[in-house]
């Protein structure tokens, strides 16, 4: 099976160096952690170095994925946190 036909969308949440947490959407959530790390990623990430991926979830659309961001962007900091931990 071809990635592409494997491929998900996904709202993905980072640990950033100061202690925020970022909300985006991706494809690749591991690659993107790694776009972020190298100061290319969101410009509310550069000068947050260095990001760890917190939390991940897949969805079959990219609509989907992007609702979720979206929910993700609203939650206290304390929800993401405990949403991270329970989600392991």
């Amino acid at each position: 099976m071809k990635k592409e036909e494997t491929k998900g969308h996904y709202a993905y949440m980072l640990l950033c160096g100061d202690g925020s947490i970022y909300s985006g959407y991706t494809t690749d959530p591991e690659r993107r952690t790694a776009v972020h790390n190298k100061g290319i990623g969101a410009k509310y990430t550069r000068s947050r170095l260095p990001v760890k991926l917190l939390y991940s979830e897949c969805f079959p659309t990219k609509s989907e994925a992007l609702k979720r961001e979206a929910a993700l962007k609203r939650l206290k900091h304390n929800e993401k946190l405990l949403l991270s931990k329970n989600h392991i």
